[in-house]
């Protein structure tokens, strides 16, 4: 880990989402004085759900996992302070997580590794072997992640054994490919491939996922991110909404403060950029990072983004369910590249439900319109949308059954996100953290100017619980491994 050449105190974040308000929670709970700026108007990020016609349509957070007691991603909200303010509901009580529809079978996945296994093993019975050699690496992985070791030592993930992707592992152990492609369905929640999937990031997901799973009573992401925000101001944090971060300013490799677009400059010790690497390496000058370092951050590949739809329904012929559904079309070898995921929850108006559909997208499906912005790219693209809705829509049917009392609320591309967040390509989950990318994706955590750092999904993985582990470790940089463990580390213990 590099050692700071001098003590930090006043830190200046980029990035209201949760990667940026979790690693401000930490930080002034540890005696720092943060600043986090947003450029929307609301703090959030993807983490928060936008209204249209009065329905509450889900961005970034549709369910997550590890929030029983015990459990790792409720110990690390409990000492955030937000644990018992975010109102959330239990999946798979009385029956699966998620759904998984194929042309002529289906898969539940259930909560808890042991009936996980008794799935697979009554749906593959001519798979034990393979079964066994899944098992017992995801049974020791999860007693360490229970254990939160990886904020201890997080350089134990990151051996060679561990490079290798979960499809090459499947390979080896000689998986059928129906089986693959049950296995690969929670990769496409974070937007990696099964084939470029590391085994220690597919491990993490489907750990988190086994070990209990839950979404968002209401669906309400507004109210998340509000009750972060809240937390973060509550302890004193400083939050400037509406005025974007222009440029990092960087004085004989060390920081110095940013400059706001509305001209407003803010001096601080560190910034922390819980935003995309690419859009941080834009607020860079030259002095200020590197030809090296700026062209890897050039080169490095995104997730791909979204395509989401959210419809209304009838609630009496459309009842909520409980778990998600993943219709899914594999290829020849297992791998999975098209599926749609619904998930059908209740709304605030009587008598109907809303169903939000997604699927990964391309920036290049939206070519046409680069350079266009949000509310301005025509009626072609509004045509484009429609046809692709319409797509989802029929899938949704043959599913579901006839729509009763169907309209379509809403739909966004991954254009959307680009403008929202500023995530190059649209992408949904940021860099590709895939195996042949791991040593390229290395060097972020040792950019070579004093007081920068990267957070949230940058440092480890998207979703929640990576978002959240990878502020953790930002701020075990920021404090020093030392002071980490006196003032954080001893609350887990």
């Amino acid at each position: 880990m590099r050692r700071q050449s001098r003590p930090l105190k006043n830190i200046v974040i980029i990035g209201s989402g949760i990667g940026g308000l979790t690693t401000g929670i930490i930080l002034q709970k540890s005696g720092y004085n943060v600043h986090i700026v947003e450029k929307n108007e609301r703090p959030g990020g993807l983490m928060r759900s936008y209204t249209r016609h009065g329905f509450d349509c889900p961005v970034g957070i549709h369910y997550m996992g590890s929030l029983a007691p015990g459990q790792p991603l409720l110990a690390l909200w409990d000492y955030l302070g937000v644990a018992d303010k975010i109102p959330l509901e239990r999946m798979g009580i009385n029956g699966p997580i998620d759904r998984y529809i194929f042309d002529n079978f289906t898969f539940d996945l259930p909560e808890g590794i042991a009936a996980f296994e008794d799935n697979l093993r009554q749906t593959f019975p001519r798979e034990q072997r393979q079964i066994t050699a899944i098992m017992q690496p995801l049974k020791i992985f999860c007693d360490y992640f229970s254990r939160l070791d990886i904020l201890l030592a997080p350089e134990k993930m990151l051996s060679p054994d561990n490079f290798i992707s979960m499809g090459e592992y499947l390979d080896q152990t000689g998986c059928s490919p129906l089986m693959k492609s049950v296995l690969g369905v929670l990769t496409t929640l974070v937007g990696v491939p099964l084939f470029q999937c590391p085994l220690f990031f597919y491990y993490m997901i489907l750990a988190s996922y086994l070990l209990s799973s839950w979404r968002l009573r209401d669906d309400n992401g507004s109210q998340a991110a509000e009750i972060f925000a809240d937390q973060f101001v509550s302890l004193g944090g400083r939050l400037t909404l509406g005025d974007m971060a222009q440029t990092i300013h960087v004085e004989d490799k060390q920081i110095k403060g940013i400059r706001l677009a509305s001209g407003a400059a803010i001096n601080a010790d560190g910034v922390i950029a819980a935003i995309h690497p690419q859009t941080m390496a834009a607020m860079l000058n030259d002095s200020g990072l590197n030809p090296a370092h700026r062209e890897r951050i050039a080169g490095l590949e995104n997730t791909k983004g979204i395509f989401s739809v959210y419809l209304s329904l009838d609630s009496e012929a459309h009842p909520e369910l409980p778990y998600n559904i993943y219709r899914l079309h594999p290829e020849e070898d297992g791998s999975l590249d098209r599926g749609l995921f619904f998930q059908l929850r209740k709304s605030h108006r009587p008598r109907t439900n809303v169903m939000t559909m997604m699927a990964s997208s391309t920036i290049q499906e939206w070519e046409p319109w680069l350079n266009t912005r949000s509310g301005r790219r025509g009626s072609n693209y509004v045509e484009k949308k429609t046809e692709k809705t319409d797509e989802f829509i029929a899938e949704a049917a043959a599913i579901f059954g006839p729509l009763k009392e169907m309209a379509v609320i809403d739909a966004h591309t991954p254009l959307t996100i680009r403008d929202y967040v500023g995530s190059p390509d649209g992408s949904a989950y940021g860099i590709m953290r895939s195996s042949r990318q791991l040593l390229q994706t290395a060097f972020l955590n040792r950019l070579n100017i004093d007081g920068l750092f990267l957070s949230g999904q940058n440092i480890m993985a998207p979703g929640i619980m990576g978002t959240t582990m990878g502020s953790f470790l930002t701020a075990r940089k920021v404090m020093g491994q030392k002071a980490f463990s006196h003032d954080i580390l001893k609350d887990f213990s």
